[in-house]
């Protein structure tokens, strides 16, 4: 007998080759998950929860009330930190609901040919379509096929709709053997309560396609402008075969021709169950995509709505990297835009009114210098404050040049979408110049060097370090001078730190090793995002990298204003968040924790502020300061206020980072079109006013408590 008459194993769906028995073999303990597929396959609803299919069926099966017909995208609302002040509004609800006789019987085709040929057959569950499946996957050694069919992603689709916490729209599409089993019983009890048409209707009535369309009735009016029964057959497998990823195969701001290949896909599928003849797939096929894009008829919201433009920004960019709102930004997005969410911010609307004016006060929005500042609480990282004397809108029509060159068109003011507060990777911060010290400081304090040290700092000092030929090197060697020759003498750190001594904290970065200081930055939250950067700081190029110390790296607003947080919070540093709480569209809250660690020991951090208080003026409490470079600061501030000035070789830069007990504070002037250009010297010293009047109005809106003196590390 020849191998190809050789009798063979019979399934419910016709014979086992060699093939599948081999693969089917090497199943283990997957077989005890393929026995209880084959079992809800095959059992009636009633039954499976009696007798001897007692056994787990109630945890399997038991469809949920609210299963049957998903809740309409509903549009979240974003609110300040108070609750009930509202900053933005993110809708996107453009969904044309249908009746199944108004879904023409292409796309209705289209989609059973593509997810689910067995669709009007099986009952909730393909046996023919899991074994296959498994068997190719494990032949493949990964996952290479599907086995969800049209009713289980409606499930799938339901649950994660529904979904009341970010764990619950994780679990909604998670690949494991348990979500998968539980999500088969639900497509069986499903299909015991719905119609096969019900099922068909309500799945393309809230699927989605891109582009802010929701269903098929607004999909075909946005990349058609057409309404559904006006598709051809080439625009009805194009729309269905956006059902798998609607980004991946975007045929508008995406590859045509992978859009192109997917709609081809759809199409032989159609030929091949014998919806289409071989000549109607070929004619589909030599149709161009024909696309007519339409806005999507939606309450979008957002940045460009709010008054509050740039936190809102940020918070959409934040929202879209928490990988629990799905598995990608798109997704993220999306269920933002249609989730019904009621979102506490961390803003501080009375806060921020008060820093605008602040920031206007000291440069106006038309200035091509932008002057900014961003507020982040210690302790939590919440971000209660992001302002800039920009206008955040995409409309750039009356802007002034660019002071980069002509030949880069418009300039970035007086109106801008550029997120010049937490940065990009096209604007990767700035030089944020002596506030760095503070990272050489907190190096030699974990060293044991106490408070007093005390080292001699000439006007220049000759470094250890190899430097390029330039004004800050003599030979080969790097060598700083300090802002004024007459910052000549001996210095400790209370004094170094206040009068900003460049050549104490060159001298200080030798002892302690540049690598450390870089690691203490890195441990406070800062990231290097230019290519330079990330070379000098990474590797043994870290420890030849002193002139780290005079904030050479370019860093953003919000990274300074988290670092800083960390020292009244007795060193531990929490990652900038921009919300607490979101109340979902069935009323369950979800909080967003707060992403903290203990960043440097507490008597450091305690230390390092008693040395901050110097450049404020506010006086330390374990030493002696003999001035500052930014006494205005605690002037203006009715109570304890510490920080650190900050500019860069050429004024190109100029910084003031200050902290009481309950706000952190970062400003900056900068030219974010040239960041080489020269701020001009009336413009020094106004990131430190701003800062001053940002923090006052914070002490007095909500300040309380104390900086808690070091007790070691003084002397």
């Amino acid at each position: 007998m020849s191998a190809s008459s050789k009798p063979v194993a019979q399934t419910w769906f016709g014979p086992i080759t060699d093939a599948q028995r081999r693969a089917m073999a090497a199943l283990g303990p997957t077989a005890v998950a393929l026995g209880l597929v084959v079992a809800l396959a095959f059992l009636p609803l009633a039954s499976a929860f009696g007798g001897a299919a007692k056994a787990g069926s109630e945890s399997v099966l038991e469809l949920p009330g609210d299963l049957v017909l998903p809740p309409a995208p509903e549009s979240s609302t974003l609110y300040a930190d108070d609750g009930e002040t509202v900053i933005a509004t993110f809708g996107d609800q453009y969904r044309v609901e249908l009746e199944y006789d108004q879904i023409p019987e292409t796309v209705v085709q289209a989609l059973i040919a593509t997810e689910d040929s067995n669709f009007f057959e099986h009952n909730g569950i393909d046996p023919e379509g899991v074994v296959r499946a498994l068997v190719a996957n494990l032949s493949a050694g990964e996952a290479a096929e599907g086995a969800s069919t049209i009713t289980m992603q409606y499930v799938r689709q339901v649950l994660s709709y529904t979904a009341t916490t970010p764990e619950e729209v994780a679990a909604a599409s998670e690949v494991t053997v348990e979500r998968k089993v539980k999500e088969m019983g639900y497509a069986l009890a499903l299909e015991e309560e719905m119609s096969k048409q019900d099922i068909i209707t309500n799945y393309l009535n809230t699927v989605y396609f891109g582009h802010g369309a929701y269903g098929i009735g607004a999909a075909a009016q946005v990349y058609y402008g057409k309404v559904p029964a006006e598709l051809t057959v080439a625009e009805a497998a194009l729309l269905i075969g956006l059902v798998k990823s609607p980004s991946e195969y975007d045929p508008i701001d995406g590859s045509s021709e992978a859009a192109k290949t997917r709609r081809d896909h759809v199409i032989d599928r159609m030929s091949a169950v014998g919806f289409l003849t071989a000549a109607e797939g070929r004619a589909a096929r030599a149709d161009d995509l024909g696309l007519n894009p339409q806005n999507a008829n939606n309450t979008a919201g957002g940045a460009i709505d709010s008054e509050y433009g740039f936190f809102v920004d940020y918070f959409e960019r934040w929202w879209e990297q928490q990988e629990s709102f799905g598995e990608s930004e798109a997704e993220r997005k999306a269920r933002l835009y249609r989730g019904g969410y009621e979102i506490v911010s961390t803003l501080d609307a009375d806060l921020q009114q008060t820093a605008e004016a602040a920031v206007e006060a000291q440069l106006e929005t038309g200035s091509e210098f932008a002057l900014g500042s961003v507020v982040v609480e210690p302790g939590t990282g919440a971000v209660q404050v992001m302002a800039v004397n920009r206008e955040y809108s995409n409309d750039i029509s009356d802007n002034g040049p660019n002071t980069a060159g002509a030949e880069y068109g418009k300039g970035t003011y007086p109106n801008t979408t550029n997120p010049l507060l937490t940065g990009s990777p096209a604007a990767p911060g700035y030089q944020a110049g002596s506030s760095f010290k503070l990272f050489t400081l907190l190096a030699a304090l974990e060293a044991g060097m106490p408070l007093n040290t005390t080292i001699y700092s000439p006007y220049q000092y000759t470094s250890q370090y190899v430097a390029s030929p330039g004004p800050a090197t003599c030979g080969n060697h790097w060598c700083p001078r300090n802002a004024s020759s007459s910052l000549v003498g001996n210095y400790n750190m209370w004094t170094a730190f206040g009068h900003s001594v460049n050549t104490y904290f060159v001298q200080l970065i030798e002892r302690v090793g540049s690598e450390h200081a870089i690691d203490v930055a890195k441990r406070l939250g800062l990231e290097f995002h230019s290519a330079l950067d990330l070379d000098h700081t990474s590797g043994e190029k870290a420890e030849h990298y002193g002139q780290f110390t005079l904030g050479v790296t370019q860093n953003t607003p919000m990274e300074m204003a988290a670092a800083y947080a960390a020292l009244p919070a007795d060193g531990i540093y929490c990652a900038p968040v921009p919300a607490t709480t979101a109340v979902t569209g069935t009323g369950s809250t979800i909080e967003f924790g707060t992403d903290c660690e203990q960043a440097v020991d507490a008597e450091v951090a305690r230390a390092a502020v008693d040395a901050a208080r110097c450049p404020t003026g506010y006086g330390a409490a374990a030493g002696h300061c003999t001035g500052g470079t930014a006494g205005m600061v605690g002037a203006a501030v009715d109570g304890p206020v510490a920080g650190k000035t900050g500019t860069t070789d050429g004024n190109s830069t100029n910084w003031f980072i200050g902290f009481t007990p309950n706000a952190s504070a970062a400003a900056f002037v900068a030219d974010p079109d040239s960041p080489e250009h020269y701020v001009g010297r009336q413009n020094l010293g106004k990131p430190a006013h701003a800062a001053a009047d940002i923090l006052a109005a914070q002490w007095e809106l909500r300040g309380e408590g104390e900086f808690t003196p070091p007790t070691a590390l003084v002397d």
